[in-house]
C-alpha cells in the first residue's frame, strides 16, 4: 500500500520505517528541514537500537522516502498516519492543536477515499474531530512502543488495537499489517483512544507501587528484592514493571496519567487512585534526593556529586521527564557541583565528563540514576580510588551492597 506518515518524531519514524521494512510504501513527513536531511542521508535523530539498520536498508530500496512537505507526503496515499505530538497542556490535559493543524492543512488535499489514522496519544473525541476537519474516513491505532525496544515492539506487538467507527475502515487496516504476526483487536474509536491511557495509567501505576514498596521495606527492614520477587511468581502479578527506582519518567507515563486524571475529571469521575501515583512519584523522586543529601552530610552546597546517567531509562538518550534530571535540578539548586555521564545523553547545562570513571575524579557521593548495564560492570576499587568521598546511592538497584562495602565504600539503595 501506499502510505504517509506525517510527523518524524519517536512515534512516526518507527512507524514510517516499520511499515516500509514489512513491503509498504512510504512517504514519511516533517517540517524539520535538519531531521529531514539527516534521515534521507541515512542518519537516525535517536537513539533505539536496531533502528538505523532498518532506516538505511528502506532508504536504499526506495520504499521509504522524506519530504518536508505534508501536502506532497498525501499525494496518492491510501492510508494517512498523524504522529504528531500532544505535549502536556496547563491543565494536564493532552494539547492536540498541532493534530488539528495538520488535518486542516491536508483536508483539501486527501485523496478520495483515503484513510486517516491517529498513531498519536490523544484524548476521547479527537478522531472524531480529525474526521469532521478532514472529511474523510478516520481510525485510531494507537502505538504501544517501547523505547530501547521499539523495532522489535513494532515487528512483535503484542496486539494490534484499531479503532474504528466502520468494518471497511478496519479491513484496510487488517491488510496493512497483516504481514506482522499478532493479535489483532476492533473496537470503536472512543475505547481505542482510553486504551492507551489505560496502558499507560496501569504501568506507571506498577511502577509506584514498587517503589511504595521499597519505601515499606526501607521503614521496616525488609529487602525489596525478596518481596517483589516473592509476590512476582504469581502469575496474576508477574515481575513487569515491578522493579524499584528514583520514579518513572520519560515521554509517555508523567504526560499520559495527568492526561487520564484530566480526562476522567472533564466526564465528572474523580480519579483519586491515579492522582495518587502521580503524587507518590513526586514522593520517590524527593526520597531520592534526599538520601544524596543525606550521604552528602545533610547539605550539597558545595559537594560534588557524580551522577551515573541522564536518560530517563537505559537504552534510550530520550530525557524527557527523566527524574535523573529532575534529581540532578534539584542538587544544582541546592548548590552541588554536578558532574554527570550517559552513554547517550547529554543535557545543556549539566557538566559531562566522557566516561563514567571521570565522572566520579573527587566525587564525594556517586549517585546511580539510569539503569545501564556497564554501570553493573564498574570496577569498584577504581570507583573508591578516584572518589573523595565515598558515598553510593544506587537508586537503580544495579550493584552489589556487598561488593559495594568491600571497596570501603558505603551503599544505599532503594529498599534494600
Amino acid at each position: 500500500m501506499r502510505v504517509a506518515v506525517i510527523g518524524a518524531g519517536y512515534v512516526g519514524l518507527i512507524q514510517a520505517v516499520g511499515l516500509a521494512h514489512i513491503g509498504h510504501d512510504v512517504v514519511l513527513a516533517e517540517r524539520d528541514a535538519e531531521r529531514v536531511a539527516a534521515i534521507s542521508a541515512g542518519r537516525s535523530p535517536i537513539y533505539e537500537p536496531g533502528l538505523p539498520e532498518l532506516l538505511s536498508a528502506t532508504l536504499a530500496d526506495k520504499s521509504l522516502t522524506v519530504t518536508t512537505s505534508n501536502i506532497d507526503a498525501v499525494a496518492g496515499a491510501e492510508i494517512v498516519f498523524l504522529a504528531l505530538p500532544t505535549p502536556q497542556g496547563n491543565e494536564g490535559e493532552a494539547d492536540v492543536s498541532a493534530i488539528f493543524l495538520v488535518a486542516d492543512e491536508l483536508a483539501p488535499v486527501l485523496p478520495e477515499g483515503c484513510l486517516v489514522v491517529t498513531k498519536s496519544t490523544v484524548p476521547v473525541g479527537t478522531n472524531l474531530e480529525v474526521g469532521v476537519r478532514t472529511g474523510r474516513p478516520v481510525a485510531s491505532n494507537p502505538e504501544f512502543l517501547r523505547e530501547g525496544s521499539a523495532v522489535t515492539d513494532f515487528m512483535k506487538p503484542d496486539r494490534i488495537v484499531i479503532g474504528a467507527q466502520d468494518r471497511s475502515y478496519v479491513d484496510k487496516l487488517v491488510e496493512l499489517y497483516r504481514p506482522i504476526d499478532a493479535p489483532i483487536l476492533v473496537t470503536d474509536l472512543v475505547s481505542a483512544e482510553v486504551i492507551k491511557y489505560a496502558a499507560n495509567g496501569y504501568l506507571a501505576a506498577r511502577v509506584t507501587y514498587a517503589n511504595a514498596m521499597a519505601n515499606v521495606c526501607e521503614a521496616v527492614g525488609a529487602d525489596v528484592r525478596d518481596v517483589l520477587l516473592g509476590i512476582g511468581y504469581d502469575h496474576r502479578i508477574g515481575f513487569s514493571f515491578m522493579r524499584p527506582g528514583p520514579g518513572f519518567g520519560g515521554s509517555c507515563f508523567p504526560k499520559d496519567t495527568r492526561a487520564l486524571v484530566k480526562l476522567a475529571a472533564d466526564a465528572g469521575y474523580e480519579f483519586s487512585l491515579m492522582r495518587g501515583v502521580i503524587a507518590t512519584n513526586e514522593e520517590q523522586l524527593a526520597r531520592t534526593f534526599a538520601k544524596v543529601v543525606a550521604a552528602a552530610g545533610g547539605d550539597v552546597r558545595g559537594s560534588r556529586v557524580a551522577v551515573w546517567g541522564l536518560a530517563f531509562k537505559a537504552g534510550t538518550d530520550d530525557v524527557r521527564e527523566s527524574p535523573a534530571l529532575a534529581i540532578v535540578g534539584r542538587l544544582l539548586d541546592a548548590g552541588a557541583d554536578v558532574v554527570a555521564f550517559d552513554p547517550q545523553a547529554t543535557v545543556p547545562g549539566i557538566s559531562a565528563a566522557p566516561d563514567a570513571m571521570a565522572a566520579v575524579d573527587g566525587a564525594e557521593v556517586l549517585l546511580i540514576a539510569t539503569e545501564w548495564p556497564q554501570f553493573q560492570r564498574c570496577d569498584l576499587q577504581a570507583v573508591a580510588a578516584r572518589m573523595s568521598g565515598s558515598a553510593i546511592v544506587d537508586a537503580r538497584n544495579l550493584l552489589d551492597p556487598t561488593a559495594v562495602k568491600a571497596a570501603g565504600l558505603t551503599y544505599t539503595g532503594v529498599g534494600r
